[in-house]
């Protein structure tokens, strides 16, 4: 990197001038995957302290440039991802097709009771068991989403045994015999809930796109999985295709 040089008359703060300036640094001299500086040097570059030093840094979190790895550092970022939301959506394939690659991490596989909102989506009854399959996404090795899978327990017990990362409904087809559509998408945005923010690697207060889902038995229409997934809203964009 070159020299730095801030305006300390000008009325622009900055931490904004800093972000500005690595921005472009960033857009000319550097490629997706690449780390930044540590913040103590870029502090000392700028001749200011690390608390302005990471105000900037986080404007760029927020603009979806860079993002902060814990224990690593700061990394450029590949750019938004087109992810698209149909029929028949998958996400190791989609990731694929655009020249990305795709990983499913399994986080958590037990069994637990329905709470009402997934049994209502799942036509269960009160206190019926379900499948609790919670994966980490990760697009070019980076954090992506959070998935949280629900499948009645009688339909999905050989997902405990064979399920183990990858695509998730490849393994229903194969070992259950079943192919899944999505019947319903609701698409709204929150605040990271649990360690939401940890694993995808944002900070507490950035917003996250949360899709609730319900794909179905592409031969009998029978709801058989309900999904609650989390995504880092830096990083995609949404194509809803009907």
């Amino acid at each position: 990197m070159s020299l730095y040089t801030t305006d300390r008359s000008s009325g622009t703060p900055l931490y904004r001038q800093i972000s500005q300036t690595i921005a472009d640094e960033v857009q000319r001299h550097y490629s997706p995957g690449m780390r930044l500086p540590s913040e103590p040097v870029l502090a000392e570059r700028f001749s200011v302290n690390r608390h302005t030093l990471r105000a900037a840094v986080d404007e760029l979190v927020q603009a979806g440039l860079v993002e902060r790895r814990r224990g690593l550092g700061v990394f450029v970022l590949d750019g938004v991802v087109s992810y698209g939301i149909h029929k028949h959506t998958r996400f190791t394939k989609s990731i694929e097709n655009t020249g990305s690659s795709a990983e499913s991490i399994v986080m958590r596989k037990q069994i637990v009771l329905a709470s009402d909102g997934i049994g209502r989506r799942l036509k269960l009854a009160a206190g019926d068991r379900v499948i609790w399959i919670e994966t980490l996404r990760k697009v070019n090795e980076a954090p992506f989403s959070i998935v949280s899978h629900f499948i009645p327990v009688d339909l999905g017990r050989p997902l405990l045994d064979h399920y183990h990362g990858g695509s998730l409904h490849d393994c229903i087809a194969e070992h259950l015999g079943v192919r899944l559509e999505r019947q319903l998408s609701l698409i709204t945005t929150q605040m990271p809930q649990g360690d939401d923010a940890k694993l995808l690697g944002i900070a507490r207060h950035q917003p996250v796109l949360r899709v609730k889902s319900v794909n179905v038995d592409s031969g009998s229409q029978v709801p058989l999985e309900y999904c609650l997934t989390r995504m880092r809203g830096d990083r995609v964009e949404l194509e809803v295709r009907l």
